[in-house]
């Protein structure tokens, strides 16, 4: 997607508005055309029977409508058959080399897809069986056997071409490792061993590993959160939203930044998807903000850093949510309600970077006249409100998660064929939601399900508890310790693993030793979330950033760099909820103590932003004070951090000296570098004196 071709979506005295309703879904596909097929014809048609047959499934197991007259489905019988409609079609959308043609699909992938779904269906007819004869402990038939090895390995090659080499390397070890786990030289990880009989019906058949927790996430609450969050794009919601963010933020200073960062927050509200959020709001404000004067990689980089709080920001978050809920056994709500704060001081602190940014390169908003007048942009989108109303009271009231997104949708696509003519939906309309809907399923169902063997195989042998204890050894049963020790892991393995895959792979690892030190649980696996989805905006990865790059028509590894800079924010956040767990809104008074330190957190951003941008809010550009400019900047974020810092706990301060400290910090290095300002302003104003 070249940045010319949306370049002409903003002219020199005409109205911004964003057009395309479909861009979310269109825009993503266009996006992956290097890396997937696009299925034609019987394939592309088979791909749609099979998700309008998924939903369908979904919305009879969640709400008991026995479809299946006389005859009761068996939860694991229910994911056998989401595997067995989605999985295969991993081998027909995602080629297998980067020579592997794209124009049409090759016999050995014909194969793969007959022996995936092949197997997936002996396995669903056999899962009762096993269940009543507790064939996961030994004992299954060959045939049940033979079918488990296979699917074993196109599990693993499913993950490896929807997650890749490292994915498949990072996973692969561990779900092979309870055949040698009495090994000697394990140390550590050394566990029960097991016959690759006895593992392939464990990984297979039982409730633990294939058929666990990321695949009970998916088949529970992911699909309907992704259908909503396709019919709210694909019926105008990234228009409705955009224009909104124009209309309220664009006459701002940096107004065209301060957009982007609403409009994609917004978005990411309903989307939960970093990509689409690029690609659906990135193709309006990228444009518009290289026009305002921010550098092409600058732009680029506020886009994949507002974008990557999609999977960070309540009510639909990332698919990692969901997982989060299944392995906290709490409902995805209290995931959505523990994120409010943490979202909130991530958008706070991307707006006061953007602002203080905007002020040391005096970059304006954008003209009045050139924006919407939010009152027509509200009459055009109105209903959008009563759905996320509906969806958030489901959720937040009556504790629905599971029902909520389908009573939303429904909703939703009533008012529209109400009251909107553009966005109508018509018999093609529907087509395409469904194969949109159908390639996100596939990919995740590849993510999950090969994931879900790496949970099965740290229970076969239980060695968890063990390396618990070790690592609390290891760190000296210093928390701080362990928690740096934590994120430095979560960074590198978020560099060459999904967001979900890589907090699967350290809720099992680390989050029990965390939680032996008497850490908030919820707080131990959002810290985790968030330190692994910092992969989107870090390179080499920063799938997020090279997105928004190829929008711009910037460097793709300038704009990771860049984004990590404007993004910083995000790599202390995670430091402060876990500190005190009532900015995840836990603990024994969360809202009032967690409101108090929000605005405390929220003012050491302010301080934190503008040492990291040069310029501070109320005192002006750091550049005027000359050689103390630097100092004075690594002081300023110094002193918000600490500021920003809850204390008690596992902190040897108290809240008050924290603050008091961060204060004694801030308040001398602010009015040094207000008297140097000033002191050289009216020397400037003599030197341009006629």
């Amino acid at each position: 997607m070249s940045p010319s071709a949306s370049d002409s979506v903003v002219a020199p005295a005409k109205r911004i508005e964003f057009d395309d309703p479909h861009a979310g879904a269109g825009n993503m596909q266009e996006a992956e055309v290097t890396r997937v097929r696009t299925l034609r014809g019987a394939w592309r048609w088979a791909l749609v029977v099979a998700t309008a047959a998924t939903i369908l499934l979904c919305i009879n197991q969640q709400f008991s409508l026995r479809f299946f007259l006389g005859y009761t489905q068996l939860n694991t019988e229910y994911f056998y058959l989401l595997i067995a409609l989605m999985l295969p079609f991993t081998f027909l959308i995602f080629p297998g080399t980067e020579t592997s043609p794209l124009d049409r699909i090759p016999w050995y992938d014909i194969l793969l897809f007959i022996a995936t779904f092949g197997c997936a269906l002996l396995l669903m007819l056999s899962v009762r069986k096993a269940a009543e004869a507790g064939w996961e402990f030994g004992g299954a038939p060959t045939n049940v056997i033979i079918a488990g090895v296979i699917m074993w390995v196109v599990l693993m090659e499913a993950l490896r071409r929807t997650g890749g080499w490292s994915l498949l390397l990072s996973v692969l070890p561990f779900t092979v490792y309870p055949l040698f786990a009495d090994a000697k030289w394990l140390g550590p990880f050394r566990g029960t061993e097991s016959t690759l009989e006895q593992a392939t019906a464990y990984h297979v058949l039982s409730g633990e590993s294939l058929l666990g927790i990321p695949i009970q996430a998916f088949a529970d609450t992911v699909i309907g959160f992704l259908v909503f969050g396709t019919a709210l794009m694909m019926t105008g919601a990234g228009k409705f939203f955009i224009n909104i963010a124009f209309a309220l933020c664009g006459t701002f200073r940096g107004g065209a930044a301060k957009v982007c960062i609403f409009a994609s927050g917004l978005l990411g509200m309903m989307s939960g998807s970093i990509i689409s959020n690029v690609l659906t709001a990135g193709t309006m404000t990228i444009p518009v903000m290289k026009k305002s004067g921010f550098r092409a990689s600058y732009s680029a980089a506020i886009e994949a850093c507002a974008s990557t709080g999609a999977v960070l920001a309540p009510p639909v978050m990332g698919a990692t949510a969901f997982v989060i809920a299944q392995f906290l056994n709490v409902s995805y709500a209290e995931v959505a309600v523990a994120a409010i704060i943490p979202a909130t001081l991530y958008y706070i602190g991307l707006f006061m970077q953007v602002d203080s940014y905007a002020a040391r390169h005096g970059l304006k908003g954008i003209p009045r006249a050139e924006l919407p007048k939010i009152w027509d942009t509200v009459k055009a989108g109105w209903y959008y409100i009563f759905v996320i109303a509906l969806l958030i009271v489901m959720l937040l009231h009556f504790k629905r998660e599971s029902h909520a997104p389908f009573y939303a949708t429904a909703l939703l696509l009533v008012l529209n064929q109400l009251f909107s003519k553009d966005t109508r939906w018509t018999l093609g309309t529907i087509n395409k939601f469904l194969e949109v809907n159908g390639r996100t399923f596939v990919e995740l169902v590849g993510i999950l399900a090969g994931c879900g063997l790496l949970i099965g195989a740290f229970s076969m042998t239980g060695v968890v508890s063990s390396l618990a204890n070790d690592l609390l050894r290891l760190a000296g049963d210093n928390a701080l310790l362990l928690l740096v020790m934590c994120a430095f892991t979560s960074l590198v393995l978020g560099l060459g693993l999904t967001t979900t895959a890589c907090y699967i792979f350290l809720a099992i690892l680390v989050a029990p030793a965390l939680e032996k030190l008497g850490l908030n649980r919820m707080a131990v696996h959002m810290f985790i979330f968030y330190w692994g989805m910092l992969s989107s905006i870090t390179p080499p990865v920063a799938i997020a950033s090279f997105a928004a790059a190829g929008i711009a028509g910037s460097p793709a590894m300038k704009t990771g760099w860049e984004s990590m800079w404007v993004g910083s924010i995000i790599y202390f956040i995670p430091f402060f909820f876990v500190l005190n767990p009532a900015l995840v809104l836990q603990g024994p008074s969360p809202y009032l103590e967690g409101i108090g330190l929000m605005a405390l957190a929220g003012f050491g951003t302010l301080f934190i932003c503008g040492g990291i941008q040069g310029y501070q809010v109320f005192v002006g550009d750091l550049r005027r004070t000359g050689t103390l400019e630097w100092p004075l900047r690594v002081l300023l974020v110094i002193g918000g951090f600490v500021v920003a810092t809850p204390g008690g706990g596992i902190m040897p301060l108290s809240q008050m000296q924290v603050t008091m400290l961060g204060l004694a910090i801030l308040v001398p290095t602010t009015l040094l570098a207000l008297v140097l300002i000033r002191r050289q302003a009216p020397a400037a104003n003599q030197l341009h004196a006629p």
